[in-house]
């Protein structure tokens, strides 16, 4: 059975996007079989996938939500074999209204990836920056959270929130949800307070920081602009090296690398 990592941080501009797009492609350039999945209603990683929702609003995953297609429906095909994807479409934004009368509302999305879930290695959300209904379901249909994290100290006071709903879906609707990790995206070595809150997120959550950190690169910020992710873009770029080390760095603590 596949596992099912969410990307949330309800703080925008961290790279959630980012991450999500290019874990899941280099995750898929190393030979695992993955989904990615837009749960996000500014519908960025579908763009970033080279996909406009707007040619095909009848097959996203706000159908998938209100229940008028299944998953299968919505699957598409990226330029990497072994990555699919189910994009997003700003109705997104009208689900949690619609889904108020659906009983077990919060399970929508996990009775939903259950008849996929066996056809990939792994499946990635990439969450809404809201902590809404829609990011609820995100969480409950996830094995683990990647949370990103920009190294600033406002960035590390807004974690409160994320966590503070993780525990509230952990002791709810889904009590094997785990924290996969913290990332740090947008590092700049130049600059001293990234330095000092690297240590300072260690320091606090030890090993649930993973090693790998994705610097501030300008090819990964073209790369979206493309519909590539970066190891299509610029495989020799740092942004590149850095995400195939993440992906490395999730096989690893999954038993999987090889």
């Amino acid at each position: 059975m596949g596992k099912v990592i969410a990307i949330a941080n309800q703080k925008g501009g961290v790279g959630k996007t980012t991450t999500a797009i290019n874990l899941a492609a280099c995750l898929a350039v190393l030979d695992k079989k993955v989904l990615v999945i837009d749960a996000d209603p500014q519908a960025n990683t579908t763009s970033g996938l080279n996909f406009s929702p707007d040619n095909d609003q009848q097959r996203t995953i706000y159908e998938v939500m209100i229940g008028r297609i299944t998953i299968e429906d919505a699957l598409i095909q990226t330029e990497l074999d072994n990555l699919h994807m189910v994009p997003s479409h700003i109705n997104l934004v009208g689900a949690e209204i619609e889904m108020l009368e659906i009983e077990n509302r919060e399970s929508v999305l996990a009775r939903a990836l259950a008849p996929v879930r066996d056809n990939y290695d792994f499946i990635i959300i990439d969450c809404s920056p809201s902590l809404g209904l829609i990011t609820v379901n995100s969480l409950a249909a996830a094995d683990s959270v990647i949370i990103p994290v920009q190294p600033e100290f406002f960035a590390l006071e807004g974690l409160g929130k994320l966590l503070q709903t993780i525990r509230l879906v952990q002791g709810g609707v889904n009590p094997e949800l785990k924290i996969e990790g913290f990332v740090v995206t947008m590092f700049d070595g130049r600059t001293k307070v990234h330095s000092q809150v690297v240590g300072e997120l260690r320091e606090h959550f030890k090993d649930m920081v993973f090693r790998t950190i994705i610097q501030r690169n300008i090819r990964l910020s073209e790369a979206p602009s493309h519909g590539k992710p970066i190891i299509l873009y610029d495989i020799m770029s740092n942004g590149a090296s850095n995400y195939l080390n993440l992906a490395k760095e999730v096989l690893e603590r999954n038993g999987m690398l090889q």
